[in-house]
């Protein structure tokens, strides 16, 4: 089982800065993927951005030059620095790790975190 713990958001004025942080622990054999997905209300969820284990980054295409994932792999914990931000970044940020624990690879959720920009 791995176990993901999320911080970092916040209400936050637009053109403001945030930066969310997803620590996995736990039985973790090896992560594969790990990263943010993002979920409005009424939308499908979507990806923001995500590190592969061989260090390759992917973000979306509305995220670009404003977001920069990171991660500290001794600690099994990605960041993510949000700079001017918009009132359409508002969502529940997801924090997701696609890792092998105990036999099974499986992707794991965060509960998220709420991340509102507004006036």
């Amino acid at each position: 089982q791995v176990q993901l713990v999320e911080s970092g958001g916040g209400l936050v004025q637009p053109g403001g800065s945030l930066r969310l942080s997803c620590a996995a622990s736990g039985s973790i054999f090896r992560i594969n993927a790990m990263g943010w997905y993002r979920q409005a209300p009424g939308k499908q969820r979507e990806l923001v951005a995500t590190f592969t284990s061989g260090g390759t980054t992917n973000y979306a295409d509305s995220v670009k030059g404003r977001f920069t994932i990171s991660r500290d792999n001794a600690k099994n914990t990605v960041f993510l620095q949000m700079n001017s931000l918009k009132p359409e970044d508002t969502a529940v940020y997801l924090c997701m790790c696609n890792a092998r624990s105990l036999g099974t690879t499986y992707n794991y959720w965060g509960q998220g975190t709420q991340v509102t920009v507004s006036s």
